[in-house]
């Protein structure tokens, strides 16, 4: 049995502090390789280096049966060691583990009676672990809380020029994908924070709401759709505070776990009005290199995923039920000719060519520093491609604000 931990490599830390201010440590006197500083670090200072030093047995309960587990490890590591499968695509009978940075609580767990991420704790001497959380009130790790005069890529054009707020939002930590470009990375990585009950997020959210004047309650991330649980109840929880017919309930999300299943609980159960999928790629090896998604099989199942929810949606809900607005990422980097947004506009519009398009102009952030943002020409030459496709309603966002329809 091989254990690693992450150690700081000294020719590429900067001393910038986010491994030690966004992420939180769960074991500071001794690393359990939770690989939450190693996926978080800005400047990949952060290294794997194998851990070859003794370690002890220690007992713990899981689900009523006591185990001997090595000490210094995970509750994840641990339940993977005795039999428990994790993934990072939901499976019946398996364990969702998305993001292993500890903000999501998908892996959740009771762990001496509280709710805490299997991803994010350290097992100890005498734990009782119980992994049926059905029925627990759900948690997750919330921030962000502001009003927004351009709203995201679920929100309608005509709103973005009118130069006020038009919607409030709220941003969820954790994330599946691995984009190198994250925008939000200081969310997506964020595990300092004290999680947020769904009723607790709605009440903050809400109270933006009424602070603001505006009729739009948005969630983006990260990726919001990770926990399932709690995005489900937030809404419920958030539609029962504003039960006036002007309120719009917004979700922005990659889509990649988006299942028809799913779609079906946020619209019918939930009632949420606008949604806003960001397809990232047409071809695999171009999602792969956008989301940093190594693992082939992974990648084709979230690609598939958010292609067919997008369809899905179009053929069941949209635009009746449900305003739908699609993001599609661009940089040169990822896409050196205009060959594949082309393609990408060619199947959008077989799909419904009234369908707004919000083309995001992805720059140098995280892990991309030195990536150039496209330029206002480039993004303008993206939006004449798609509309060339076929599209009727094509947004770019661009450096001087967005530009269309």
């Amino acid at each position: 049995m091989r254990f690693f931990k992450y150690v700081v490599d000294p020719t590429k830390c900067v001393k910038c502090g986010f491994c030690e201010t966004i992420v939180k440590c769960p074991s500071p006197e001794r690393c359990i390789g939770c690989e939450a500083c190693y996926l978080a670090c800005p400047y990949y200072a952060r290294i794997p280096v194998e851990d070859k030093s003794e370690r002890r047995y220690i007992k713990i309960k899981v689900d009523g049966v006591e185990y001997e587990v090595p000490e210094y490890i995970t509750v994840k590591k641990a339940l993977e060691i005795l039999g428990y499968v994790f993934t990072r695509y939901p499976e019946p009978g398996k364990m969702f583990a998305p993001c292993n940075t500890g903000g999501c609580y998908a892996c959740a767990v009771l762990v001496d009676g509280e709710l805490k991420p299997a991803c994010h704790t350290p097992v100890r001497e005498g734990m009782e672990i119980c992994t049926n959380v059905e029925g627990i009130t759900p948690l997750r790790i919330v921030e962000g809380f502001s009003p927004h005069p351009v709203g995201g890529v679920g929100t309608p054009y005509w709103l973005k020029y009118e130069g006020k707020y038009i919607e409030v939002a709220a941003f969820a930590a954790g994330c599946n994908l691995r984009c190198p470009t994250c925008q939000n990375y200081h969310v997506t990585y964020n595990s300092s924070l004290s999680p947020l009950t769904p009723e607790e997020a709605a009440r903050i959210l809400t109270s933006y709401r009424r602070r603001y004047g505006v009729h739009r309650m948005a969630i983006s991330g990260g990726e919001p759709t990770i926990n399932r649980r709690w995005l489900v109840q937030f809404f419920k929880e958030l539609r029962k505070l504003n039960r006036d017919e002007k309120a719009r309930f917004h979700l922005d999300t990659n889509a990649t776990i988006l299942t028809k299943d799913y779609i079906d609980e946020l619209i019918e159960d939930t009632g949420i009005t606008d949604i806003g999928p960001d397809i990232k790629a047409l071809k695999l090896e171009t999602f792969q290199l956008i989301t940093n998604i190594t693992d082939k099989e992974l990648a084709e199942k979230y690609l598939k995923t958010e292609w067919e929810a997008v369809r899905y949606i179009a053929d069941n809900y949209y635009p009746d039920k449900v305003f739908m607005g699609i993001g599609i990422p661009y940089n040169r980097e990822f896409h050196p000719t205009f060959d594949e947004i082309y393609k990408m506009g060619l199947e959008i519009a077989k799909i419904d060519p009234d369908i707004q398009v919000c083309v995001l102009d992805y720059r140098g952030e995280f892990r991309k520093w030195n990536m150039p943002r496209p330029t206002v020409d480039d993004m303008l030459m993206v939006k004449e491609v798609l509309e060339n496709a076929g599209l009727k309603k094509v947004i770019v966002q661009t450096s001087i604000g967005h530009i269309g329809p």
